[in-house]
């Protein structure tokens, strides 16, 4: 009796370790658990930007360059398909037994066509909707038609979709995928780099901090309009921006105007380092604007702030502000100034009294039981190598020709 071979799994993301960002750990979270699975892995990917680490695994890792942005990001469309055209080409001759496509749909239909050219099974791995936050900005119609129309194609495909959440899934059925091929996974943090256990960073006066992405449908500026109010009691408090997007010349001019000096901005930074931060923090600044079509999302950077054991002040509505209200991680205010502000004071009330002590290990001790990376990656490989034992005959099927 031979032994059966393990599954080869291809992975294919614009996005993946070093570079830092909620996708490339969630992406390297699964590859993990997949070599933890037995799982033969192979990674098609992009070159990292210019002064990453250096990140040599112990499984295949194909790079490619890219178009990036001016903030060395690869977003846009011209950079998406700087990706997506050779991944396609680069796919076909990739040997794997079932692929991994990440968001946006665009390289979810190149991982689709160029699955079918080679008759095998792809996994979706949605963890959002992106169509949902397209719909929030600023693009024309016709791209968000275009976009939703691919993002539809891709799912409705794959052998699987796993989703991140409840809501998401939910979401990606509204597509016409079958329940019964949509999978909840959950979604974390690395709760070794982002635990209340380390250094904090260390500053003459209180701050809080946004991390991650700042994007137009996130609305961060009501922070800073809130913040006024906050400095009419703490006047030396202060906001402190890490991370990139296409909101963050908005929000640098919106400070210099409302409160010189007070917010800064400090590009993105390794995972090790905004750790610091948030656990020397106030309170960590999540927020998304109401209304959108994107209630449905859970930040990530909740999580990453609350497992350091920092209270998360939450200015929005839906899935995002009822985590933070249910779990005892933080305030959420809803999405206005004055209520922003009231909870921003409240935070920084509890840190002057000591009153919140016993709440930072609450926070962390949540993270750590119902939010960790590893136990998610976990779940999102067993999915995935599921889709291929899936298409093996069973042991009790006799083989074409064979007597029974």
């Amino acid at each position: 009796m031979t032994a059966k071979k393990p599954p080869k799994v291809a992975v294919a993301s614009r996005l993946f370790t070093p570079e830092v960002g909620a996708a490339s750990f969630r992406l390297q979270a699964l590859v993990d658990g997949l070599r933890a699975n037995g799982a033969e892995v192979s990674v098609v990917t992009t070159r990292p930007p210019k002064g990453s680490p250096a990140f040599s695994p112990q499984y295949r890792l194909s790079r490619w360059p890219v178009l990036r942005d001016a903030g060395g990001n690869v977003r846009g469309y011209v950079q998406y398909m700087s990706f997506d055209v050779p991944a396609f080409f680069r796919l076909l001759f990739t040997n794997a037994d079932v692929v991994v496509s990440e968001p946006p749909p665009t390289t979810g239909v190149v991982v689709a066509l160029s699955s079918a050219l080679r008759r095998r099974p792809f996994v979706y791995y949605a963890a959002d909707v992106w169509t949902e936050a397209l719909s929030a900005t600023d693009v024309p119609g016709v791209v968000i038609r275009v976009m939703r129309a691919a993002e539809g194609f891709a799912l409705r495909r794959a052998a699987k979709v796993i989703a991140i959440s409840d809501a998401v899934a939910e979401k990606v059925r509204q597509f016409g995928v079958h329940a019964d091929r949509v999978a909840v996974v959950g979604n974390g943090i690395d709760t070794s780099v982002f635990g209340p256990a380390g250094d904090s960073a260390e500053t003459q006066a209180p701050y809080f901090v946004y991390t991650g992405t700042m994007s137009e449908w996130q609305g961060a500026d009501v922070f800073i309009r809130a913040l006024p109010a906050v400095l009419a009691e703490h006047p030396g408090a202060g906001i402190r921006f890490f991370g990139q997007g296409s909101d963050e010349p908005h929000l640098r001019e919106l400070a210099a105007e409302t409160v010189p000096g007070h917010v800064h901005f400090g590009g993105v930074i390794p995972p090790a380092d905004a750790a610091q931060w948030i656990r020397g923090a106030a309170a960590a600044l999540v927020s998304i604007k109401p209304g959108q079509g994107y209630d449905f999302a859970k930040p990530t950077k909740i999580y990453a702030a609350a497992g350091c054991g920092t209270p998360v002040v939450f200015a929005g509505a839906g899935e995002g502000a009822a985590l933070v209200a249910d779990n005892g991680l933080g305030e959420a205010p809803g999405y206005d100034v004055d209520s922003v502000a009231g909870a921003m004071l409240r935070v920084l009330a509890a840190e002057y009294s000591g009153n919140d002590d016993g709440g930072r290990a609450a926070r962390a001790g949540w993270v750590q039981q119902h939010a960790s990376l590893e136990t998610s990656g976990q779940h999102a490989a067993q999915e995935v190598i599921s889709t291929v034992v899936r298409s093996e005959p069973a042991a009790s099927e006799p083989k074409v020709g064979e007597k029974q």
